[in-house]
């Protein structure tokens, strides 16, 4: 029985074989602590540094604006509740948008027991935050403002740089989760204008439980975890050496190839929508259909419950649905309720994210599969 066809890749991605070469000899014979000032911490030590580099150099920063994370949770905990900590004395207002990952979101939410006050901006139909709202809720007290540079469920791209620019302007912090978009599209700090910006090493071919944050040189964030000094007093704790170096090599892959992985993830993406949307009446795109990561295509189909028809095509295809039937009731993702789209769509959203691995010969026997589970589940509905 051959294995699932994968396009899930803005779930997690597998290891680029050049990050498990990379990696291979700090799980097999390099051990020392990068701490350590005899001889088995020098090339660990170096290793670290220059993983460093590599990150830098993807996102367009100093190596030094460089901290290592457990991952993009991590990151996003230590961007917001280390700058509004920071930061408590001028204000405690937040603003971010209804669209955002749980790790911000829950973020936010558990600041509001200190005091903090967030401010959720909508977005409009196709996902897209509206500066002019942003600008609408900014008050003499905010601190911070965290938006997504791409979203995970839609894949729509977020006006940034102009978010950023207003935040500026007033002397406000601007965050931004680049989880998603990091290596599928240039992500540049500089030209972005942000003061700190997430990385999560899964989502671009480097190993779970590793991630970067940039934190500007002029920005302090309170400590995130307090010990021995380590990542220059904000995160303690001995470095994880095997993953660092396997997020380093996969940021310098992503540089490397930043046009030709875009190209191929576009045109993987638009065969597969194209292809369903040949075979298939009452088919609906979410997001925007421009400004959207190139790999995303996230799909409603009418009078379709989205986790039937991810059973009926299981053993086939391995994507995510946008919607949970349970009981009587259908749960909805907070991304589609945030674009509104009608429950007679969201219900039947499925999300299809395509990755470097992805062949034209994949996507086309996944057109099959779906096109056909499809007419089955409404034959019989």
């Amino acid at each position: 029985m051959q294995k699932p066809i994968y396009l899930d890749y803005n779930g997690t991605t597998p290891h680029d074989p050049e990050v498990i070469a990379a990696m291979r000899p700090y799980l097999e014979s390099v051990f020392g602590n990068p701490s350590s000032a005899h001889w088995y911490g020098i090339q660990p030590k170096q290793a670290v540094e220059k993983a460093r580099r590599q990150v830098a150099g993807l996102v367009h920063c100093r190596p030094e604006e460089i901290l290592f994370t457990s991952g993009g949770t991590e990151s996003n905990n230590h961007a917001i509740q280390g700058a509004a900590r920071a930061l408590k004395a001028k204000g405690r207002h937040i603003i971010t948008s209804a669209f955002e990952h749980p790790a911000v979101l829950e973020v936010c939410r558990h600041l509001s027991a200190e005091g903090f006050e967030t401010t959720y901006v909508p977005v409009d139909a196709q996902g897209m935050v509206a500066p002019g709202d942003i600008a609408k809720a900014i008050r003499p007290d905010t601190i911070l403002i965290t938006i997504m540079h791409a979203n995970n469920e839609v894949g729509t791209i977020q006006p940034i740089a102009e978010i950023a620019a207003l935040a500026r302007a007033r002397g406000i912090v601007m965050h931004t989760d680049a989880a998603q978009s990091l290596g599928k599209i240039p992500v540049d700090v500089q030209s972005l204008g942000v003061d700190l910006l997430s990385v999560a090493g899964h989502k671009l071919y480097a190993p779970k439980g590793i991630g970067a944050l940039f934190v500007r040189q002029s920005l302090t964030l309170e400590k995130f975890c307090h010990g021995a000094g380590q990542e220059k007093g904000q995160r303690a704790g001995t470095e994880n050496v095997l993953e660092i170096v396997g997020l380093g090599q996969a940021c310098e892959i992503a540089a490397r190839d930043m046009n030709a992985n875009m190209a191929h993830l576009r045109a993987m993406r638009d065969r597969l929508h194209q292809g369903i949307a040949a075979r298939l009446q009452d088919v609906r795109l979410n997001g925007h259909p421009d400004q959207r990561l190139p790999n995303t295509v996230s799909l409603a189909f009418k009078k379709i419950i989205a986790n039937r028809l991810l059973e009926e095509i299981g053993l086939e295809v391995a994507a995510s649905a946008g919607a949970a039937c349970h009981a009587d009731t259908v749960a909805v993702s907070h991304v589609l309720e945030a674009m509104q789209v009608p429950l007679e769509w969201a219900q039947g959203t499925l999300r299809f994210s395509v990755g470097r691995m992805t062949t034209a010969e994949e996507v086309d026997r996944a057109v099959e599969v779906v096109a056909r589970a499809v007419s089955k589940l409404r034959a019989t509905a």
